[in-house]
C-alpha cells in the first residue's frame, strides 16, 4: 500500500486505491431554477399582475390598483430578487468534484 506523502493541507483528495488527486471544483451557487427564491419571485409577479386586472372601477369610484403601480411593484420585486441572488452569490459555494 502507498501513502500519499502531501501534506494533509495539500488539495489531494486521493484515496489507497486510487492515487491520482480529484480536482474539487465549484460553482457560485445552485442555478437560479433550482432554488425556491425564484419560484416565490415568479408567483409574486404573477399575483401582483392577476390583482391588478381583477381590482378594477366599481361603484363610480376610480381604479384603485392601476397598471402603473403593478408594474412599479414588478420592478421592486425584481430588485429585491437580484439583491437575493447577489447576496446568495457572494459567499457560498457548490462543490463538485472533476469527474
Amino acid at each position: 500500500m502507498a501513502f500519499s506523502t502531501q501534506s494533509p493541507a495539500a488539495e489531494d483528495t486521493s484515496t489507497v486505491l486510487d492515487e491520482a488527486p480529484r480536482r474539487r471544483l465549484s460553482t457560485e451557487t445552485k442555478a437560479s431554477f433550482k432554488t425556491t427564491e425564484l419560484f416565490a419571485y415568479l408567483g409574486a409577479v404573477v399575483g401582483v399582475l392577476l390583482a391588478s386586472q381583477l381590482i378594477g372601477t366599481e361603484d363610480g369610484h376610480e381604479d384603485y390598483f392601476r397598471a402603473d403601480r403593478a408594474w412599479f411593484f414588478v420592478v421592486l420585486l425584481t430588485i429585491g430578487y437580484l439583491l437575493s441572488r447577489g447576496i446568495a452569490k457572494s459567499g457560498s459555494r457548490d462543490y463538485y468534484d472533476a469527474r
